[in-house]
């Protein structure tokens, strides 16, 4: 169905607004997408990271998790940063296939390494050094498939935005379920740990597979069809006044998106210093039970995959749409720091399982909600031909948000 004149105008004048001949997302499927979309993007990188236990034990004499996730943040913060740069000279549809390709080859790299040249044995660092590499690979392909697949979704109605940021939740609860399983199946010992990994693996490589059918189906479908006609005519309408896109012109474009979502920015900034300050490591490394021993530490990522879930689920509930209110909550959330040390420093009864248990659970429902609300909001703020790229600069922000967090933690209780 296309769009009318006096319906492209009246939504261009007021995006929030719809026309009312908007086709009808039938049984839910481009939300359903979505949601798969945001599940899939950070498949990869949560398989690489729960089987770190696997990748440590072949690799002694390695800091595997630092490694991991010091160079998973650096591939990620460089390659967005370029996106953004460059992205007016690319296709967000090219950019996320060629990214979901990368993520599947990132996966695959990794049994294939085993199979062929590890084969269970400890020390071979050829392997390791490889590993990396696939690690470096997938954090490339997810900073071209995050950065496209928010982008896309802040030129869309509200609820797609929300259905891939949850999307992003649930898969971090599938991991954590997998970790479960794996835990009270599999022996732990290499055998044990070989078979854990394959299993993450295998996930993410068939996750990765439906991921790229999905994709390619959802430009079929009428609502996304419309959506791309409107965003056509509004790249359009904007060449006939400033003349054609010059890197120079993009550049200038950038940062006033830059300007416009800054605080939407710092919100997203502050939500993922205080979560990941917290958050695996301090839930991890420094609390214990005698009761649980080492299945607390699974339990309690868990709840917070599941809070975290939630959270990002409620905004299709009800929409936070003050921005002075979210931000101020962000900011709020520090007060997590002298909570979190009472469990761990303060009275015998703050150091039990119920109270570190709730705040894990307040701190992934704050930290899905708050994350939703500041992703849906900050791309309505431009206009709508600039959605994609308002989106992949808050993807930014939330990296460097992670990035800060990850350093802070190794500082914060010391």
């Amino acid at each position: 169905m296309g769009l009318s004149d006096s319906d492209a105008s009246r939504l261009l004048n007021n995006p929030e607004t719809p026309p009312n001949e908007i086709p009808e997302d039938k049984w839910h499927l481009a939300y359903i997408i979505y949601f798969t979309l945001g599940f899939g993007y950070l498949l990869p990188w949560n398989a690489f990271i729960t089987a770190v236990d696997y990748f440590s034990f072949l690799y002694p004499e390695a800091s595997v998790d630092r490694i991991f996730a010091v160079f998973n943040m650096l591939v990620l913060l460089v390659s967005l940063f370029i996106i953004i740069l460059y992205s007016h000279k690319s296709h967000a549809y090219v950019r996320i296939n060629v990214g979901l390709g990368l993520l599947t080859l990132a996966l695959l790299l990794v049994p294939i390494i085993d199979a062929l040249y590890i084969k269970g044995r400890v020390g071979l660092y050829d392997g390791f050094y490889a590993t990396v590499g696939a690690v470096g690979l997938s954090a490339l392909g997810g900073a071209l498939v995050q950065g496209g697949i928010v982008g896309s979704a802040g030129e869309l109605p509200d609820r797609y935005m929300q259905a891939t940021i949850a999307g992003t939740a649930a898969s971090g609860v599938l991991v954590s379920f997998l970790r479960i399983l794996t835990k009270a199946v599999y022996s732990q010992d290499a055998v044990g740990l070989r078979k854990s990994a394959n299993l993450y693996f295998s996930v993410g490589i068939v996750g990765m597979f439906i991921c790229m059918v999905l994709y390619n189906v959802a430009h079929k479908l009428p609502v996304m069809k419309y959506c791309n006609e409107l965003k056509v005519l509004a790249v359009t309408e904007d060449e006939e006044v400033q003349g054609p896109l010059t890197g120079s012109l993009w550049r200038a474009i950038v940062w006033d998106i830059v300007g416009r979502v800054k605080w939407y920015g710092f919100g997203i900034v502050l939500v993922y210093i205080v979560t990941l300050s917290i958050f695996p490591g301090y839930i991890t490394e420094d609390v214990s039970s005698q009761l649980l021993k080492d299945w607390y530490p699974i339990l309690l990522i868990t709840c917070f995959n599941v809070f975290d879930l939630v959270g990002k689920s409620l905004t299709a509930v009800y929409l936070l749409e003050n921005p002075k209110i979210a931000v101020g909550s962000c900011i709020g959330r520090f007060l997590f720091f002298p909570l979190f040390l009472m469990c761990l420093r303060g009275p015998k009864f703050f150091q039990t399982e119920i109270p570190v248990t709730i705040m894990t659970c307040l701190l992934g429902l704050t930290n899905g909600y708050l994350t939703s609300v500041l992703m849906i909001l900050a791309p309505k703020v431009v206009k709508l031909q600039h959605a994609e790229a308002a989106g992949t600069v808050m993807v930014l922000f939330l990296v460097v948000g992670l990035a800060a967090g990850s350093v802070l933690a190794w500082f914060w209780v010391s």
